[in-house]
């Protein structure tokens, strides 16, 4: 299990990482693009993957990690349920959504 302070400290622990709101969620931005937001009273954390990543990580545990329903998991939108995920793979998948909605910090 994570918590809500762990998940805040790994998202802003990111270079130039701003946590705005986002409707009734906190949303965690890299040049004004949402890369993760978190609905506190759920527990659930939203990352956006590639769809390729997106599956990979559904891949581990579909009742930790699983596509948002509707469209916006079609587009890589995924939740994490932070009472079951481990902190290493919430991590692991935070850094890919990071990496992926800010590509010039990999060149």
């Amino acid at each position: 299990m994570a918590t809500i302070e762990t998940y805040r400290q790994l998202a802003l622990s990111f270079p130039d990482v701003v946590e705005l709101p986002h409707f009734d969620r906190a949303s965690f931005r890299i040049r004004k693009k949402i890369f993760t937001t978190i609905s506190e009273k759920d527990m659930l954390v939203m990352v956006k993957l590639s769809l390729v990543d997106q599956s990979v990580f559904c891949a581990f545990d579909k009742n930790i990690i699983y596509p948002v329903p509707g469209g916006w998991g079609k587009q890589g939108a995924t939740y994490i349920d932070l009472k079951k995920i481990k902190k290493p793979m919430l991590k692991d998948a935070l850094t890919t959504a990071y990496n992926y909605v800010n590509p010039k910090r990999n060149k």
